[in-house]
Parts: C-alpha cells; sequence; structure tokens
C-alpha cells in the first residue's frame, strides 16, 4: 500500500511539473462564447476567428518566444454558465486577460467577477450600453445598442421609406436594449410604432402574436434578437400571408437565416462585411486567410474576435502579464494616434473602455449575405 501510494505521489508530481512547464511556455487568452447550445453557430465565428489570429501570432514568433493558446470557455449564452467560465478565468494567476463574453446578459454575468479579480476583458460582441460604465475592467471592439438601434431607425426611414413599424423582441438585455434604442430614434422621425410583442427564448410558436401584428398591417417587422427564434418568426409570418419587410441587427447575421428562403430580403446592421469594396488591404488578407483555412467567409463575430484577440496580444507583449498593467494599457488608448489598426478599423476607448465605430448593412439575396446597395 505505501508503494502505490508513493507511486501514486510521484505520478501527481511529474503532472504538476509537466503542467508547470507547459504553463510557463505558453501564453493564455481565454475566449468565452457559446460553443454549444442553440446559439452555437455565433460561437463558431468566434472560435475560428481566435485560433486563425494565434495561429498567425505563433507563426511570428508569437509573445517573447512563447506561443499564444486561445483556451475556450463554454458559457453557452446563459448568465449562470457565464459566471461559472469568468470564475474559472478570474481564479487562474495565468490569465491576464478574457476575451470574450459574446451575449450582453452573459457578459453583465461574468462583470462583477472580473472587476472583482482586477482581471481586464474585451468582448467583441456585447452591445449593451450598461457594460462599459460598470466596470474600468471590461472594453469591447463593437458598437452600442443605442448606436445600432438607432441607426436602424434612420435606415428604415431614410433609405426604405417605412412609416409603419411593429417589434417583436426577446426578453434579454441585448434585444430589449435595442428596442428602446430604436424606438426612441424612430419617434423622432415620426416612424409609427403600431405594436409591441416579447417572447423567451423557449417560445417556439409566434403565431398568436404575428396574428396581431397582421392585423396592425405594418411596412415591416423590427426582430431585435437571435436568429434561431427569428428564423421560425419570418417562417411562421410566410404562413399566416404577412406581406412585409423584416429587419433585425447584428444577432440576426448567422448562416441559419441564409437557410431560410422566407427569410430573403431581409437585412440587418453588422460592424463587418467580407465583401466590403472599400476595406483595407489587412482585411482583405483576412478574409482570405479566413476563406482558404475555413471554407467561408468570415462573419462579423470571426472579424472582431480576430481584432480582439490581436489587441490582446498586442497589450501583454507591450507590458506583459500583469493584469492591472494590461488594463491601464489598454485604457491609454484613447485617442485615434493610439488605436490599435485592425480588420474592422481603428479601435480606441473611451472612459468608459467603449469604441466609437461604424455600422453597415447586409441583406439576404437569393441565399447570400450581400452588402446593401444603399448605406447611410
Amino acid at each position: 500500500m505505501k508503494g502505490r501510494v508513493l507511486f501514486l505521489a510521484v505520478v501527481l508530481t511529474l503532472v504538476a511539473f509537466v503542467l508547470s512547464a507547459h504553463a510557463a511556455e505558453v501564453v493564455k487568452i481565454p475566449v468565452a462564447s457559446p460553443f454549444t447550445g442553440q446559439l452555437a453557430s455565433f460561437g463558431e465565428g468566434v472560435k475560428n476567428g481566435a485560433f486563425l489570429k494565434a495561429e498567425e501570432v505563433n507563426k511570428a514568433g508569437g509573445i517573447d518566444g512563447k506561443n499564444v493558446e486561445i483556451v475556450l470557455g463554454d458559457e453557452l449564452c446563459d448568465p449562470k454558465e457565464a459566471a461559472n467560465v469568468a470564475t474559472k478565468f478570474a481564479a487562474d494567476s495565468g490569465v491576464s486577460i478574457v476575451v470574450g463574453h459574446l451575449c450582453s446578459s452573459a457578459t453583465l454575468a461574468a462583470l462583477p467577477i472580473y472587476k472583482e479579480a482586477k482581471l481586464p476583458a474585451i468582448s467583441p460582441a456585447s452591445t449593451n450600453p450598461t457594460i462599459g460604465k460598470s466596470s474600468p475592467y471590461y472594453f469591447r471592439n463593437v458598437y452600442m445598442d443605442d448606436f445600432q438601434g438607432s441607426f436602424l431607425a434612420r435606415y428604415i426611414k431614410e433609405v426604405k421609406g417605412w412609416q409603419k413599424v411593429a417589434i417583436f423582441y426577446e426578453t434579454n438585455d441585448y434585444s430589449i436594449g435595442l428596442m428602446k434604442a430604436f424606438k426612441a430614434e424612430a419617434l423622432k422621425l415620426r416612424v409609427r410604432i403600431l405594436g409591441e410583442e416579447a417572447y423567451t427564448n423557449e417560445t417556439t410558436d409566434f403565431t398568436p402574436q404575428l396574428t396581431k401584428f397582421r392585423a396592425m398591417k405594418p411596412d415591416a417587422l423590427f426582430i431585435p434578437g437571435y436568429a434561431p427564434q427569428a428564423t421560425l418568426i419570418v417562417s411562421q409570418a410566410a404562413k399566416l400571408g404577412m406581406k412585409v419587410g423584416y429587419f433585425g441587427a447584428d444577432g440576426l447575421d448567422d448562416a441559419m437565416m441564409l437557410e431560410n428562403p422566407d427569410a430573403d430580403g431581409l437585412f440587418v446592421t453588422t460592424p463587418f462585411l467580407a465583401d466590403n469594396p472599400d476595406a483595407s488591404e489587412e482585411a482583405k488578407a483576412f478574409v482570405k486567410s479566413y476563406n482558404e483555412k475555413y471554407g467561408k467567409d468570415p462573419n462579423w463575430f470571426a472579424a472582431n474576435t480576430y481584432d480582439a484577440v490581436g489587441l490582446a496580444v498586442q497589450a501583454i507583449k507591450a507590458v506583459g502579464a500583469d493584469r492591472d498593467k494590461v488594463r491601464d494599457y489598454l485604457a491609454g488608448m484613447n485617442s485615434p494616434d493610439k488605436a490599435y489598426m485592425g480588420v474592422t478599423g481603428a479601435t480606441y476607448f473611451d472612459e468608459n473602455g467603449d469604441v466609437i465605430k461604424g455600422a453597415f448593412i447586409k441583406a439576404i439575396q437569393g441565399g447570400k449575405w450581400v452588402s446593401a446597395e444603399k448605406q447611410l
């Protein structure tokens, strides 16, 4: 028995030594997103963008000769799971920055944990306006919902000429924030909001609410939610004979919308256009590399994550792995001349860790996402 105990102790010591040696040889950058579950398709772009950037960094010599290791945290876009993932990352002394989370509700759940641990994080996708103001350790390289919502209101008024809109929103932080921003600007522009209905992420039958909307005869239906529910909404509206336009925000930017023939003509806001003819050479090279590696165009989740990992790498290269130094470095990127020049443009932060970036419109035509002919 003593021999077995001694043997086990030796094995555990060797494992600990190997793990310690590995930790010393790499720079870990955790990436938190939904990699399984209902929104796994969003996480796919996040994962692909992160691994592509890390691969390029490592081929160029890594960080002071150490390879970047992407560590995935699957939080399902669920606040409870996000808190669990954040707790794990915060407790790891080898982690100096996190890239994530994706959904605003997940970010808001993780935020106080990172704040307590003084662990900086960059979200490539969370757009709720309250995030940046809630912690000096949270940054993001994506625009906010108040900008995105008002942008959509102006677009439907100035470009589409729509006067009457109904809103079908999900009961989460992201969707509600978008709806509020859209409504505020729409009312200023004298766009009539004919009605609002809500649903949860577990809803599958939208017929009762859609029947109400059909009677209102709107020009268009605004769906400020996520693609899994939106594709059902569009199909069920078609079965009811609704002849309306459909539009949403970046939460509908998903391949599953392309698979739905009823979604043809739907348009969304997006931070990144893969087919943008005016894109930088860096952006065009990214699209080419992504296509070669994954066999398809990158979506905005991939592009923003690619840049977020690049930001994290630049910060660690500049100041090392100390969490407070990394946080201060990012906060110091506060003007155009100090910006990180990535594939999504120049990224620099205001006093709340937020960015000012433009939005684009793309639409579904013949089963493909294409840039809208008219942009604001």
